[in-house]
Order: C-alpha cells, then sequence, then structure tokens
C-alpha cells in the first residue's frame, strides 16, 4: 500500500515521552565520540579474542585486505558490550536454511558465496549486474556496533564491518521518481533447503524495501562482516542489510539483487501476515504484536535463571537520530 497522505496527531502519538528517557542512553553510546570526530579521527578497529575452537569465516582476499583496513565509527557505535561470538553465529533467523534458529549455522557452511553478482534494476540512470568486488570495494569499510532488536523480543548487540548504504545506492544515480528502495534475496533452493520446505509459509525469493530516505539515513548500512571477520554465511553473506531501528526481519540476507522504484514494495512478512509484520517494522514498544507484549525483550545471551529482559526502547534507542523521519506519521497504523 502506497501512504498517499500524511495523517495530522498529536505529537505524543508521534514521539512518546519515552523517546525522551532514552535520550540519555543513547548520547552515552556516542560517549567520547565527540572529541575523536571534532579531530577528524576514529579509533581503530576492535581486536576480538577469538578461541580456537571458533569458526572463521576469512571471505575473499579484496574483502579481507578492505576488513583490515577498516576503523571504527564512533559516531555511529553503541558503547554497549557486543554479545558472544559463538551465540551471534549460532542464533540466527535465515528460514531459507530452516526455521531452527540453529538450523542456519548447521545448514549453511557450504553455501557459495564467491564469486557473487548483485543486480541493479529500477528508477536510476546506472542499471546492469556488478560483482560484488566492483559494487563494495570502492568504498571504505567501516565498524559499527549496533543494536538489532527482532520482532520476536530478543535482541543483540553486534559490531557489523561494511559501508553506510546511501554510499553504495548514491553510485547509481537514483532519478526523482526513486521513492523506494526493494532488496531481494538470492533464490537458489539446492543451496538454500528451506526454499523448498515442502510446508513453508513463505513466498521466496524473500524481499524486504525502505523508503529512500530510510535507504539513505546515515545509520543504514550493508554488512559484509563481524567481529573484524568476513560475514558468516548464516548471518547473510556475503552481503546483507542492517537497520538498527527497525526489527531484525527488515535486514535482509544474501543480496543478489536492488530496485529503486516509484511505488512501495511488497515485502515478504508484510505479504504473509499484514496484520503482524507492516512494512515500516519500525521498534515501537507501544505497538505490541498481536501474539506478544513488545514493551520489553530478551538481551541475549540469556538463560532460565537469567533471562536478561530489558525495556524496548522506541526505534530501538535510535529515536534521536530517525524519529523525524515519521513526523506527521501515525505510527500505530504505519507499523
Amino acid at each position: 500500500m502506497l501512504i498517499k497522505k500524511a495523517e495530522l496527531i498529536t505529537s505524543s502519538e508521534i514521539t512518546p515521552e519515552s523517546i525522551y528517557k532514552q535520550r540519555r542512553l543513547f548520547m552515552q553510546g556516542l560517549a567520547g565520540a565527540a572529541a575523536l570526530l571534532s579531530s577528524g579521527t576514529v579509533s581503530a578497529l576492535s581486536e576480538y579474542d577469538f578461541k580456537e575452537d571458533w569458526p572463521i569465516y576469512a571471505g575473499p582476499e579484496w574483502m579481507q585486505s578492505s576488513i583490515r583496513a577498516a576503523e571504527r565509527n564512533n559516531r555511529f557505535s553503541s558503547n554497549e558490550k557486543p554479545a558472544p561470538y559463538p551465540d551471534v553465529i549460532s542464533h540466527n533467523n535465515f528460514y531459507e536454511f530452516g526455521l531452527g534458529k540453529q538450523d542456519p549455522s548447521r545448514k549453511a557452511q557450504q553455501f557459495k558465496t564467491d564469486p557473487w553478482t548483485i543486480e541493479v534494476e529500477g528508477e536510476a540512470e546506472r542499471v546492469g549486474k556488478f560483482a560484488l568486488e566492483d559494487f563494495i570495494k570502492p568504498h571504505k569499510f567501516e565498524e559499527r556496533i549496533y543494536r538489532l532488536r527482532c520482532v520476536e523480543a530478543w535482541s543483540m548487540v553486534i559490531p557489523w564491518l561494511g559501508v553506510p548504504l546511501a554510499d553504495i545506492l548514491k553510485q547509481f544515480q537514483p532519478t526523482s521518481k526513486a521513492k523506494f528502495v526493494e532488496f531481494t534475496t538470492l533464490y537458489d533452493p539446492q543451496q538454500m533447503p528451506g526454499q523448498k520446505a515442502l510446508f513453508s509459509s513463505l513466498d521466496w525469493p524473500y524481499v524486504e524495501g525502505l523508503r529512500i530516505d530510510e535507504a539513505m539515513h546515515p545509520l543504514s548500512f550493508l554488512a559484509t562482516g563481524l567481529y573484524g571477520k568476513a560475514l558468516p554465511p548464516q548471518n547473510g553473506a556475503p552481503l546483507r542489510l542492517v537497520v538498527p531501528w527497525k526489527y531484525g526481519f527488515k535486514s535482509i540476507k544474501s543480496i543478489v539483487k536492488i530496485r529503486f522504484t516509484e511505488t512501495m514494495p511488497e515485502s515478504t512478512w508484510n505479504l504473509t501476515a499484514p496484520k503482524e509484520y507492516g512494512f515500516f517494522a519500525n521498534v515501537n514498544p507501544e505497538v505490541d504484536h498481536p501474539r506478544w507484549t513488545q514493551a520489553s525483550e530478551r538481551r541475549l545471551p540469556s538463560s532460565l535463571f537469567s533471562p536478561n529482559r530489558i525495556e524496548t526502547l522506541p526505534f530501538n534507542g535510535y529515536a534521536e537520530e530517525v524519529a523525524h523521519l515519521y513526523s506527521g506519521m501515525d505510527l500505530r497504523k504505519w507499523f
């Protein structure tokens, strides 16, 4: 459905009081960054203490060199402690490899991600098919530590490697007709057993989308790695979207197509269950999922005796940066 006209609502509906309460938390995530940015420098990429029995994904040589040259972007990084690496690579929603949280890590290890091609089409001056290396290598890699909030009410803190989405999109010169950006995951049932499952509830390939101003926002990120290493296949290798103020299902994995369009894309989960999964999917603790509350989340790692339950913040704690994108919109209707 296409938004034709913004609706006028009270300011409390657009920007709940709880947004203001989270401002200090957000600013704490930027502590120390201001001085670094004012001098035009950022801290070096974090080193992570990998254990010998932890799997490490190297990626192609060109990507390794880009990763080695990456630096931390403190302006957009949380100071929260990242989840342990084993949790991040073993607890995944990637239905192309199965419905269970451990299915992707078990079934995606032979997934071929090199060579990889991205097709760009639609309302842009420059379209065509591009090798991943040509598509992303010209841009300087950086690390960003983001909060990830799943619509299922669990969350993690993850250090991603990649490039700002806007930097990639601008090189294709989208026209004035480009109001949205549509992303598509690889369709390959031979490699992705979930796509040929007899009782799959989703239509493949997986499709997601953003409004063009969301896609061009500085927080929107294309990830090619995490924890200072190449992206594991179960986490969406070799290229995935990361939009930290939205529920995790918006951050589409293993992207093979980007299309600029004048109309709102028909995203997979919104088509499958429109009353449960809206197109915008902004993290909003005041709008519950029909089957569970969104007011709090389980921060991983957690256990039965240590559930690590925390309050969910509007826009996942990024309201200071993105709330203005939705001024005048009823966020209960456009959820």
